[in-house]
């Protein structure tokens, strides 16, 4: 093909199955009016690469974030865990560390930095790629430190018991129903970034176990899951010493719990 309007690109995205053609062709003339680079990214679309992998970036709470290939794509829904952290940030009144867990490409942690520029931020990821993509995405200084690693093995030491506020995005879709998921996910998205083990919960107990350790007096860890599985979720914070809450968004789809070390 010569030349790519709208209408044929979108065309071209609804043959392939895309639910929402017309507004992914928008994306990709918004990245790029080149016919062949034009070309290459609906051939990837339509073969099910994920549109943000293909255009090789994603707007995430008003922050535009770059997203390699191969690495989880950050969901609207995770919004209410950036609004969350943004109010127990400004609650705590000073320039606080926050610890953003299991970060992928960085984007709840660039989203939070946007709002709360005087923070002193640790990213981390167990994926080398998602580690590469949080460092072109939050760039260093200020504070702002990616690490690579397990969880809280990733990060310094001298952090613990000094976190203000930690996030962490955990996989949580059980293990038997990750065949479920839509094949942009399950075939072109690390596993491990899915993967929350037979009941999804196996990912955020650890975060559950460790969290108090890391947590100054009266910090708090906030983390995404599911409404079936948020009794459970508060349930491991609470029996970890944590003060348990959650919290629900229904135009996101979107449920979080949260654990408060308590201040004495």
């Amino acid at each position: 093909m010569t030349s790519f309007g709208r209408a044929q690109i979108a065309a071209s995205l609804r043959a392939a199955g895309c639910v929402f053609a017309e507004a992914e062709a928008d994306v990709l003339l918004a990245t790029t009016r080149d016919p062949g680079v034009l070309a290459a990214m609906v051939a990837r679309r339509s073969a099910g690469f994920p549109l943000e992998q293909v255009v090789g970036w994603a707007d995430f709470c008003g922050v535009r974030v770059t997203v390699a290939e191969g690495v989880f794509v950050p969901r609207p829904r995770s919004e209410l865990l950036v609004h969350a952290a943004t109010r127990a940030i400004q609650e705590a009144g000073r320039s606080p560390i926050v610890v953003d867990l299991c970060c992928g490409t960085g984007a709840i942690g660039a989203a939070i930095a946007a709002r709360v520029p005087a923070i002193r931020l640790h990213a981390a990821d167990i994926d080398p790629a998602a580690v590469r993509c949080a460092r072109a995405n939050l760039a260093p200084g200020g504070g702002t430190r990616v690490h690579e690693g397990d969880l809280f093995a990733a990060l310094p030491p001298e952090l613990s018991g000094k976190v203000t506020v930690l996030v962490a995005n955990v996989p949580y879709v059980p293990t038997a129903e990750l065949a479920l998921m839509p094949a942009e996910a399950r075939c072109h998205e690390p596993r491990a970034a899915l993967d929350g083990g037979a009941d999804g919960l196996a990912v955020l107990g650890r975060v559950a176990v460790g969290a108090i350790g890391w947590l100054e007096p009266g910090g708090v860890v906030l983390m995404e899951t599911s409404r079936a599985q948020r009794d459970q979720a508060m349930a491991l914070l609470a029996g970890h010493g944590l003060e348990a809450a959650t919290a629900h968004q229904d135009d996101l789809d979107a449920t979080i719990v949260t654990g408060r070390r308590p201040a004495a």
